[in-house]
C-alpha cells in the first residue's frame, strides 16, 4: 500500500510520521529541540542546524520503524515552525543559527550581510537541504515579507521591496499547498533514511496545517490550538483582519484562515509548572507524576480557592511590559490548584479572543474543534467546554499538523482526487464535549478573570516604571 511521509516540525519538536491514504499511522518518531540560544538581548535563535538536525533523526527513526518497504513512499509532506527566518549562504548552509519566531529582527526588514544570499522561511531552508532546490511554501509567509496575500506570490509594488529590504534575488520560488517543492536528493537520502527521488511537497504554515489535519473546514467551527503558541482560528473569506484578529493562508490553495489574538509560551507554561513541581529525575516515571497532579486538579472547584493565574511569561510584542503572575494566596491551596488555575487561564483568555474574533468578524462558531497536547487533558477539554459554553470535538490524531502534512503529500501524490475527499478519508475529530456542571459557575468567573489580568498588566507597566 502507498505511504506518505508527513515531517512536522514545531517549537520543541520535530515528528516524523509514515501515513497510508486512509491515515493510519504506520509508524512514528519524535525528537526533541535543544531550548533556544539568546546570543544578545532580542535575539532567539535554534543553535547551531538543530532545526535539521531534530528532522534528520527523527525521519531516520519513522523509517527504521517502518515495517512495510521504503519503495512505497510516493510522497512527504514538509511543515516547519511558521514565522522563522533563515539566512543562508550562496551553497545553502545557514549563514547564522535559524532566527526563531521569538527573535525580534523577524519583525523588522532584512538587513543585507556579504555571506548571505538567501533569505527564506524554515520551510524553504529545509526544502532546499532535502531536494537541493529554492523553492518554498507560499502558505508559510506571514510578517515582514514582500508577498501578496491574495496571489500567493512576491509582490510586483517596488514599495514592498524597501520596506522588507528583501530584494527579489535573495527569494525562493514559491509553490503552493500539495505542489511539488523538489525530490530528495542522494545526499538527503543518506542523512535521513528517506528514499532518494521522491518527491517532496509543500504545506503551508504549521498552525494552517494543523487546521488542515484537524479537518476545518468552514467557519461553523472555531479551531484551538494548543501548542507553545495557543491560537484560535477559523475559515475566512479573504485578507484582511481588524484590531482582534488577522487573517492567515489556510493549507489549501486559495484558502485563508482567520486567527485571533494568542498566548505566547501557552502549553509551554503547563510543562514549565509540571517541571517545577517535580523536577525530572531519570529512574522518574513523568507520566504518573501528570495523572496524579491531574487528579489533584480535578478535586479543586472552579475559581481554584481565590488563585488565578495571568498567562503573559512571554510578554506580547505591543506590551514588552506584561508579566505572568499567580495572585489570590491564602495558605489553603496546593500544587492542584495552581495547575488547574493555569488551565483556567488558557480557557478565560482564549474564550475572550475568540468573543473579540467573532464579534470583529460578524459570526460566531457553533463547534469548537481542539488540537495539540493540551488537547490530551480531559480536564482541559471539559473547562475550555464549560467556558465558552459550547462543544468542543478533538481531533482523532494526537499529531494534527502532521496528518495535515500527510494530506498535503497524499494530494500532491494523487492518492486521492481532491482536498475534500483527502480531508474525509486521512482525518476527523471525536465525539463532543459538552458544556457540564460547573458551566454557570464559570460563566460567572469570566468578569472575575478578565479583571485580575487587567490589573496585573497595570502592576506590570508599574514595576518596571518604579525601578527605572
Amino acid at each position: 500500500m502507498p505511504v506518505v511521509v508527513a515531517i512536522d516540525n514545531g517549537s520543541q519538536s520535530t515528528k516524523v510520521l509514515v501515513v497510508d491514504e486512509t491515515g493510519r499511522v504506520r509508524a512514528q518518531a519524535r525528537v526533541g529541540l535543544r531550548p533556544y540560544a539568546t546570543p544578545a538581548p532580542g535575539r532567539s535563535v535554534h543553535p547551531n542546524d538543530d532545526v535539521w538536525d531534530s528532522i534528520v533523526r527523527a525521519c531516520r527513526l519513522a523509517m527504521d520503524r517502518f515495517d512495510g518497504d521504503p519503495a512505497e513512499v510516493v510522497g512527504i509532506g514538509l511543515c516547519t515552525i511558521r514565522f522563522c527566518r533563515a539566512l543562508m549562504r550562496p551553497d545553502g548552509s545557514l549563514a547564522e543559527p535559524l532566527l526563531s519566531w521569538m527573535d525580534e529582527r523577524v519583525s523588522r526588514p532584512h538587513v543585507a550581510a556579504p555571506d548571505v544570499a538567501r533569505v527564506t522561511t524554515s520551510s524553504g531552508y529545509i526544502a532546499h537541504r532535502l531536494t537541493g532546490a529554492f523553492r518554498d511554501a507560499a502558505g508559510n509567509y506571514q510578517g515582514v515579507w514582500p508577498i501578496d496575500q491574495r496571489s500567493w506570490r512576491w509582490s510586483s509594488d517596488p514599495d514592498a521591496v524597501t520596506q522588507t529590504g528583501m530584494d527579489p534575488s535573495l527569494l525562493s520560488e514559491l509553490v503552493d499547498p500539495g505542489a511539488e517543492l523538489g525530490r530528495v536528493s542522494a545526499e538527503a537520502s543518506a542523512a535521513t533514511g528517506l528514499p532518494a527521488g521522491v518527491p517532496v511537497f509543500a504545506t503551508s504554515n504549521d498552525k494552517a496545517v494543523e487546521a488542515l489535519g484537524a479537518g476545518l473546514a468552514s467557519s461553523d467551527d472555531v479551531l484551538l490550538s494548543f501548542g507553545t503558541y495557543i491560537a484560535a482560528m477559523t475559515v475566512a473569506d479573504a485578507p484582511g483582519g481588524g484590531a482582534a484578529h488577522w487573517v492567515n493562508f489556510g493549507s489549501r490553495p486559495g484558502q485563508y484562515l482567520a486567527e485571533s489574538t494568542g498566548i505566547r509560551r501557552g502549553m509551554w507554561t503547563v510543562s514549565w509548572l509540571r517541571d517545577l513541581l517535580h523536577p525530572v529525575a531519570p529512574d522518574d516515571d513523568i507520566y504518573a507524576f501528570d495523572r496524579s497532579l491531574g487528579a489533584e486538579a480535578e478535586a479543586v472547584a472552579p475559581g481554584c480557592d481565590g488563585v488565578a493565574a495571568v498567562l503573559d511569561w512571554l510578554a506580547p510584542g505591543d506590551e514588552p511590559n506584561r508579566r505572568g503572575a499567580f495572585v489570590g494566596f491564602s495558605g489553603a491551596q496546593g500544587r492542584g490548584h495552581l495547575y488547574r488555575a493555569v488551565l483556567e487561564a488558557i480557557a478565560f483568555t482564549m474564550a475572550d479572543h475568540i468573543d473579540d474574533m467573532e464579534r470583529e468578524r460578524g459570526a460566531v462558531a457553533s463547534g469548537v474543534i481542539v488540537t495539540g497536547g493540551g488537547a490530551q487533558s480531559s480536564l482541559l477539554v471539559q473547562i475550555v467546554a464549560d467556558v465558552l459554553g459550547r462543544p468542543v470535538r478533538r481531533a482523532l490524531v494526537d499529531d494534527a499538523a502532521g496528518i495535515g502534512a500527510a494530506i498535503c503529500a497524499a494530494v500532491g501524490a494523487g492518492l486521492h482526487p481532491d482536498w475534500d475527499a483527502a480531508v474525509a478519508a486521512m482525518s476527523g475529530t471525536g465525539e463532543p464535549v459538552r458544556p457540564g456542571v460547573h458551566a454557570d459557575a464559570y460563566r460567572a468567573l469570566r468578569p472575575w478573570h478578565r479583571g485580575i489580568r487587567s490589573r496585573v498588566a497595570d502592576l506590570s507597566d508599574w514595576m518596571v516604571t518604579a525601578r527605572a
